[in-house]
C-alpha cells in the first residue's frame, strides 16, 4: 500500500463573528442556542460548481468548523477531524524563506543545504545559525512549504 501526503490547502476556521469567508456571505440559521443567544448553525451561499446551472448550493457550518478552498469547491471539516488531518504549515524568517528558494532554482538538495549550514558557509547572514537551531523546522519548510514571518 501507498501513503500520500495532503498538499498545502487554503483553510479558515469560523468563529461566528465573520461576515464573509473566502468572499461569500454567512448567514445565521434560524436555531437559537438557549445558553449563549447565538446562532447553532450558519450557511454559506456558494455558487454551485455547474456554471450552467443559475443555483445556489448552501454550505451548512458551526463555529470552530474549517472551511477549506480547494480550486471552485468549499468544504466544511469539524474542528477535531481537520487538527488530525493538517497541519498548518512552519513560519521561517524572511532571509530563510529566501535561501530555501534560492537554494532549490540551483537545484541543491536539503542534505547540501544542512551541510552548508554546519560548515559555516551562510553564517554571515545569520541563515546558517537559525537552520542549525531550528532543524527540524527548517526540514518541514524545505519539504512542504512555509509560511514567511510576518514583519514586527
Amino acid at each position: 500500500m501507498k501513503f500520500y501526503r495532503k498538499q498545502p490547502l487554503e483553510a479558515e476556521q469560523f468563529d461566528g463573528s465573520q461576515k464573509l469567508v473566502f468572499g461569500y456571505s454567512v448567514i445565521p440559521s434560524g436555531i437559537i442556542d438557549a445558553i449563549t443567544g447565538k446562532p447553532v448553525y450558519y450557511s454559506m451561499l456558494v455558487d454551485d460548481v455547474c456554471q450552467d446551472s443559475d443555483d445556489d448550493t448552501g454550505v451548512v457550518l458551526e463555529v470552530s468548523d474549517w472551511i477549506v478552498k480547494e480550486a471552485d469547491e468549499i468544504e466544511v471539516i469539524a474542528d477535531d477531524v481537520f487538527k488530525k488531518t493538517y497541519a498548518e504549515l512552519p513560519v521561517i524568517p524572511e532571509n530563510v524563506a529566501c535561501l530555501i528558494k534560492q537554494d532549490k532554482e540551483w537545484d541543491y538538495n536539503l542534505g547540501m543545504a544542512f551541510d552548508d549550514a554546519f560548515s559555516g558557509y551562510i553564517w554571515k547572514s545569520g541563515v546558517g545559525k537559525w537552520i542549525i537551531a531550528h532543524s527540524d523546522t527548517f526540514a518541514r519548510a524545505w519539504l512542504d512549504g512555509y509560511q514567511v514571518e510576518e514583519e514586527k
